[in-house]
């Protein structure tokens, strides 16, 4: 499984390499004044070629494997893996189309996650069976669409979601990297060693990726990439509580929850002022650390100026993120613990939001 993830990795590290290199020229269809650009100069945004090039690689390199004899283990219905890259495939697509061009408005990019998310549900046979509560449960499998429209809510969401959260170099990468070894580590716990090799190999191919952005920034994902990351945490999340029915369906909600409640809170406050969810601000959690909590630099250049405190950003977000995989992890068949600590989340998030409009951060954390 680890040679799944080193191949996952050597590729999607080259073709960075090669993306670095040979494709800068449409990083200058994005505008300077745009409210969610804290970097200077001009850096390609096409970095989920290369992680899905990696992810690809990793895959269709299972069943080589198994007619090698080398590592029978793998042979665990790998064709259906390959129907759901496909689909992610589209999605992918649509986030590398805006990335060069920047013309695919929001809305458009919504209409082909959720067409994409439909198919999965469709071909695939996706839905949330259950959700642990006694009195939902007992007429959620009377109504089946329910569960699919959860499901589908999911993979149609959860792409925009990570694309919400990449505002600094490595954030969204290393989230979905914790994301996807807690989804690795409960599958294997479970013998489920196609979903946990599916995920070790995003995982590989995202570090490969990672090599290049963090802490130098000279690729981003884009929308491609982080497409891809919610499009197959989604896809692992929705099979895993599918498959295994010890699996809490809450374990993935707080595995998510700092994306997805950062959909939610954002869609709350620009509905609050009037303003269309899709219009993007600089309001963000993420760019409340960067502008009240992270201290400045020094610098004569102030392309390294920018680039220090940007890199400084991403770890605060890292420990957020942190806070909600390991109880998962810790709790992923315990629904009532897991529900719980989904509300402790909401609430700090809140809390933590208004203290830092408000100018009341701790002074330690500005150190």
């Amino acid at each position: 499984m680890l040679g799944l993830a080193f191949a996952g990795f050597m590729v999607s590290l080259m073709a960075c390499f090669a993306l670095i290199r040979y494709a800068r020229r449409h990083a200058h269809n994005y505008s300077d004044e745009m409210p969610q650009r804290f970097h200077l100069g001009h850096v390609p945004r096409i970095g989920g070629v290369a992680i899905f090039a990696g992810i690809v690689a990793g895959t269709f390199l299972a069943p080589l494997l198994v007619a090698m004899g080398i590592n029978p283990k793998l042979m665990i219905g790998w064709s259906e893996w390959a129907v759901g890259s496909l689909l992610l495939l589209v999605v992918v697509a649509g986030g590398i189309y805006e990335d060069l061009s920047a013309r695919l408005s929001a809305r458009w990019r919504l209409v082909l996650t959720a067409g994409a998310g439909a198919l999965a549900c469709w071909v695939l046979d996706l839905r949330v069976p259950r959700l642990d509560i006694v009195w939902i449960d007992a007429f959620w499998v009377e109504m089946p669409f329910l569960g699919i429209a959860l499901a589908l809510l999911g993979i149609a969401g959860l792409p925009h979601a990570i694309n919400i959260i990449d505002g600094f170099n490595g954030l969204a990468g290393t989230v979905a990297i914790l994301i996807c070894l807690a989804l690795a580590h409960v599958a294997l716990q479970l013998g489920d060693r196609q979903i946990a090799a599916y995920m070790v190999i995003t995982v590989g191919a995202t570090a490969g990726f990672l090599f290049w952005n963090y802490p130098r920034g000279l690729l981003f994902a884009g929308d491609g990439g982080a497409y891809l990351w919610g499009g197959i945490i989604a896809l692992g999340a929705i099979v895993l509580v599918q498959r295994h029915t010890d699996v809490s369906p809450w374990f993935p909600m707080l595995l998510t929850i700092y994306p997805a409640w950062e959909v939610v809170f954002s869609t709350y406050r620009k509905l609050r002022r009037g303003v269309s969810p899709a219009v993007p601000d600089s309001v963000h959690f993420h760019m409340l650390i960067y502008r009240r909590i992270v201290r400045g630099v020094f610098h004569d250049d102030e392309t390294r100026r920018m680039l220090v405190r940007n890199n400084r950003t991403s770890p605060y977000l890292w420990g957020f993120s942190v806070l909600t995989v390991v109880p998962a992890v810790l709790f992923w068949n315990n629904t009532p613990v897991l529900m719980g600590f989904c509300a402790l989340f909401v609430v700090s998030y809140v809390w933590a939001y208004f203290a830092i409009i408000r100018f009341k951060v701790p002074a330690w954390l500005r150190k």
